[in-house]
């Protein structure tokens, strides 16, 4: 796995061109991925560990809402919503308890960030839940971890064990008053359970399905008790905000994205892997980085945030990879994972498995997502066999219409996206599988199809 512990600098990214990683990177949270048994306390501690727990503990937790809200920390879940105005919307003084649920029930095709982090660093995320229970005035901490990362658990659970050891969760933590205690829940596989409200509901014994909101979880969350939910690695940016200041963040990243986070590189590319870099870098810089696509071959189209997010082509290669500035190109950040596809990949192929995932996870609570999803993919199939019509060209689209925007969560959303964008940009392609009768592509010249079909992130 490629890290950007391999690199160092701060600074901002420079525009196009070939680009030194000194001047791109910088590495936060995996800046000791690489350093032996990296995920010890002993290592955590000789890397400044728990010194933003104790800063945040002797200010008064309002004070630590309102620090984390300054420096412009943006969840990184795939929404980008402002951490601290998240944790000021807990009532206070309303006699109930607060909970903090951490989602690590990472499922998304082709994000990978959250899962290594946890690997390689879990305690980031153990001295952030600190500081952010402290904050919002919780005694009480979960994290929902995927179920199928065993190892991951495994090590999670021994992180928790070794912070319980030394004073930094139990009670009285660092002898500030505060007590504190962490559960991990491993859940049962679905990817349904990433959307906040379904986790909720899984987190307490329940089917993982989404609430109907309001009640918001920040009123009503876990045990109808307010509850903060946030991304493990919006949480474990929080020790360094604390331990190195809010103007040091913000010296990264662009005004209204500031901040260092973990883009995922997959797919085609000469190196996969985690590449931490401030907000705003374009995926041609990190292909400068990385070694560019695999030899031979040239990028055809890519996503900027995972599968749910609308598709980009080479003309987009110098998108700044912040909030707006994918926005404003049409596609949604999202969890950063970049998965590139180069011209061996025949777009109908990577759609339709993509769609077949969606209409396998729909959890069918509410109609369009259920009935959609389902014909989506009847379609596609026939399309990529070559047994399509030209009028499904349209039916595809009104269908994927009629579930966005109205279904319970953002499955349905993240199901039309591939749908719209590739009608968008690779409309001919479509039409080449009806009119050719067929795939043009050959299967045995592209490792997507022919070797794993890990690399969409679907089986991952």
């Amino acid at each position: 796995m490629t890290v950007a512990a391999e690199f160092g600098g701060t600074s901002r990214p420079h525009a196009g061109g070939p680009t030194s990683p000194e001047k791109v990177l910088a590495p936060v949270l995996s800046a000791f991925w690489d350093a032996p048994e990296s995920w010890t306390l002993e290592t955590y501690l000789r890397h400044e560990g728990y010194e933003g727990a104790r800063k945040a503990l002797a200010m008064a937790p309002d004070d630590v809402i309102a620090y984390v809200k300054d420096s412009g920390l943006r969840g990184r879940g795939g929404a980008g919503f402002p951490t601290g105005m998240k944790w000021q919307f807990i009532p206070q003084g309303d006699g109930k308890p607060h909970y903090l649920v951490v989602n690590a029930d990472e499922s998304e095709p082709g994000t990978c960030k959250d899962i290594p982090l946890l690997f390689a660093n879990p305690h980031a995320l153990i001295e952030g839940i600190v500081i952010a229970c402290h904050a919002i005035r919780s005694n009480r901490a979960f994290i929902y971890l995927r179920g199928e990362v065993v190892p991951v658990l495994r090590r999670l659970h021994e992180a928790v064990r070794e912070a319980y050891a030394a004073g930094y969760l139990g009670n009285d933590v660092l002898s500030s008053g505060l007590d504190l205690d962490v559960t991990v829940h491993a859940g049962a596989g679905a990817y349904i359970c990433g959307e906040e409200t379904a986790l909720l509901d899984s987190l307490e014994g329940r089917r993982g399905q989404p609430r109907l909101r309001p009640p918001f979880p920040a009123v009503a969350g876990l045990y109808a008790c307010p509850t903060v939910v946030n991304n493990v690695e919006s949480i474990a940016s929080v020790p360094a905000i604390l331990n190195k200041g809010k103007d040091w963040f913000r010296t990264m990243g662009s005004e209204k994205s500031p901040g260092f986070t973990l883009y995922s590189l997959s797919g085609h590319v000469a190196n996969p892997g985690q590449y931490e870099g401030p907000l705003g870098i374009t995926l041609r810089q990190l292909l400068d980085i990385s070694g560019g696509m695999r030899p031979g071959h040239r990028l055809k189209f890519w996503t900027p945030g995972g599968s749910s997010t609308p598709m980009f082509t080479e003309e987009h290669l110098d998108v700044p990879l912040d909030y707006e500035g994918v926005g404003a190109a049409g596609s949604m950040l999202g969890t950063k994972a970049l998965q590139c596809f180069d011209e061996t990949t025949c777009v109908v192929r990577a759609v339709t498995r993509w769609t077949e995932f969606y209409a396998h996870e729909s959890c069918g609570k509410c109609t369009p997502c259920r009935e959609g999803t389902y014909w989506l993919v009847q379609l596609l199939r026939d399309i990529e066999a070559g047994k399509g019509r030209l009028e499904d060209l349209d039916k595809l689209a009104d269908i994927a219409d009629n579930i966005n925007g109205k279904s319970f969560c953002a499955l349905g959303d993240g199901a039309a996206s591939p749908i719209f964008s590739s009608l968008q940009y690779f409309r001919a392609e479509y039409e080449e599988h009806i009119t050719g009768k067929g795939c043009p592509f050959d299967p045995a010249k592209s490792t997507l199809w022919a070797d794993n079909d890990a690399h969409l992130g679907v089986n991952a």
